[in-house]
């Protein structure tokens, strides 16, 4: 309604989890990102959130909602990785492949960003050049003009995996028909959230697996021979 209301939700996902099921969000950052008019702000650390916040805050014809965690979550150093100025943006690349020309990229939101970091190592201990691309926020992302889009998710690059602990809508739209979602596709349980994580496959060994597949497929689609008719 063009109203600037800020709205701010906290246990995201299935990170806390002992109250089981019912107290689980699944399919409600999709479902609130369908909403006309509204931005959803998932943000991965306190420097994003603050962002964010500022953000929102000049952005006074639409409304928005903070997306919060309360697990326990690294904050970022900006002198190493990317800056949060980018959080405005909606997405950035909070850590660069080897020599800035990656073979996969990741896309993470919230306490996801923590696994994409940490499977970002493994991928380039094994040869892998991984960049990490933060997005809290879809819509502020497609509101960018095409060409910064294309230098945070380059049209080349078509190895690539998303992770959000929800279920899969709208990461296919970024990580394309070759890419991998790493997603929740039905509701949670009751447990710590550490267990739920590790029993329904957000973990480091899930995405680099999930890498591994974009990689293959990405790469055999490049070899593949092309025919013509006359």
């Amino acid at each position: 309604m063009k109203l600037p209301v800020t709205y701010v939700w906290t246990h995201d996902s299935i990170g806390l989890g002992e109250d089981g099921p019912t107290h689980q969000p699944v399919e409600h950052l999709a479902a609130l990102r369908a909403i006309p008019g509204l931005d959803v702000v998932r943000p991965a650390d306190a420097n994003e959130t603050a962002v964010a916040w500022r953000t929102i805050l000049t952005n006074s014809d639409r409304p928005a909602g903070l997306a919060l965690t309360r697990q326990n979550v690294p904050t970022w150093d900006r002198t190493v990785h990317g800056s949060a100025e980018g959080t405005a943006r909606g997405g950035y690349i909070l850590a660069e492949g080897e020599n800035g020309e990656p073979d996969l990229i990741i896309i993470a939101t919230g306490s996801e960003v923590q696994l994409a970091m940490n499977a970002r190592e493994e991928l380039h201990r094994e040869g892998i050049s991984t960049r990490v691309v933060s997005m809290p926020c879809i819509e502020w992302f497609l509101g960018q003009d095409p060409s910064y889009r294309e230098q945070v998710l380059p049209a080349e690059v078509t190895a690539r995996v998303s992770v959000e602990a929800g279920i899969a809508t709208p990461w296919r739209e970024f990580v394309g028909d070759a890419g991998e979602i790493v997603s929740l596709e039905h509701f949670g349980a009751s447990a710590s959230g550490p267990e739920l994580f590790e029993r329904f496959g957000f973990t480091v060994d899930r995405l680099v697996h999930a890498a591994r597949t974009t990689l293959a497929r990405t790469t055999t689609a490049r070899r593949a021979p092309v025919t013509t008719s006359l």
